[in-house]
């Protein structure tokens, strides 16, 4: 397990060269406030949403061979491992466990339905389980498999301070997402963007935030459907 790099630490730093440290009421994932927030929204949307989880489990079932949710192990809170929970949107035989081949524009494992999935990004409801167990938040850095590259190279070896985003718990959504960084992380620059914007978020974080972060997700990815 690596230690994680808190945000106050020594070590050389290009985020904090350029971004001046602000002081942090409550970090994230220590906020009572935003746990409670975490349990409540969550529970009230799989109730919500249960008539449309079953037709999506139906109709997984109905067009390609296999289980209805996909599991993978990703980096949690603090660097704990924990298993995450998403439907299923490739075929079977050609599912990538490790996660560390990213999903591109077109492409060929992506089942009929999950590219409708994918693209307003319903794949990713059952990620409410994880928040209720408490492995996620809604709000937070998208959670990343062990040994994920970027231009090439592991995550942590282009960006020194990586490991400082695992300082809060990871989240279905966040501020990298609805600023514009999703999707590959070949280009080095974009990559070490989602970083910045995820340590940006939780210095800054505050439940008004949170809120704003989920209603740009609502409009940009489930009703303007962003992904693939």
């Amino acid at each position: 397990m690596r230690p994680v790099e808190y945000a106050g630490s020594n070590a050389y730093s290009p985020y904090r060269a350029k971004r001046p440290r602000r002081s942090v009421r409550t970090e994230p994932g220590s906020s009572f406030v935003k746990r409670i927030f975490d349990i409540v929204v969550a529970s009230a949307a799989l109730l919500f949403f249960a008539p449309l989880l079953i037709a999506i489990a139906v109709g997984i079932k109905l067009t390609s061979r296999g289980p209805v949710l996909f599991h993978q192990y990703r980096y949690g809170y603090r660097n704990r491992r924990f298993k995450i929970y998403k439907f299923r949107t490739m075929r079977i035989d050609a599912c990538d466990v490790r996660g560390v081949k990213q999903t591109v524009q077109g492409d060929p494992r992506v089942t009929s339905i999950g590219k409708i999935l994918r693209k307003t990004s319903l794949d990713e409801i059952p990620q409410l389980i994880n928040v209720i167990k408490g492995d996620m938040s809604l709000v937070g850095p998208r959670p990343h498999v062990p040994g994920m590259l970027a231009a090439d190279l592991p995550y942590e070896d282009l960006v020194p301070y990586y490991f400082q985003r695992h300082s809060a718990r990871p989240g279905i959504t966040g501020l990298a997402q609805v600023s514009g960084c999703r999707g590959s992380t070949v280009e080095a620059g974009r990559a070490i963007s989602r970083i910045d914007y995820d340590l940006d978020y939780i210095e800054r974080w505050s439940l008004r935030m949170d809120i704003l972060i989920i209603v740009r997700t609502v409009r940009r990815e489930f009703l303007s459907g962003s992904g693939f």
